[in-house]
């Protein structure tokens, strides 16, 4: 069973730094496209960022600059570092993944983890 488990949410005040993880657990072969969203009270899901299997990055431009994805294949993790945290980045952080591949020969896509809640105080 594949699962997606996020870990690292909680209160960060504003300027600080911060990293969520998102751990892939299974029988895993490849991944494709790993990434965050994040949804805040009363708005949709948005993108954060994403990672290819290349390593190559897709930033949303409200964190441009200021968050950085980084993902461990040989440990199927993604971090996402949080530098100068602000108070709308407060939101309930998820990890996506598009298309995972198993040793079994199994395709699974558009995997979601239960979330991580970060609250950014001023």
């Amino acid at each position: 069973q594949v699962q997606l488990v996020e870990s690292g949410g909680g209160l960060v005040q504003a300027g600080e730094s911060h990293r969520l993880s998102c751990e892939v657990s299974g029988s895993i072969f490849s991944i494709r496209t790993m990434g965050w969203y994040r949804q805040a009270p009363g708005k949709q899901r948005e993108l954060v960022a994403i990672i290819h299997g290349d390593g190559s990055t897709v930033y949303a431009d409200a964190v441009k600059g200021r968050f950085t994805l980084h993902r461990d294949n040989a440990k199927s993790i993604m971090y996402l570092w949080m530098h100068g945290t602000k108070p709308e980045d407060t939101a309930v952080y998820y990890c996506h993944v598009d298309l995972i591949e198993t040793i079994s020969g199994r395709s699974l896509s558009d995997l979601w983890g239960q979330g991580t809640q970060v609250s950014v105080s001023s």
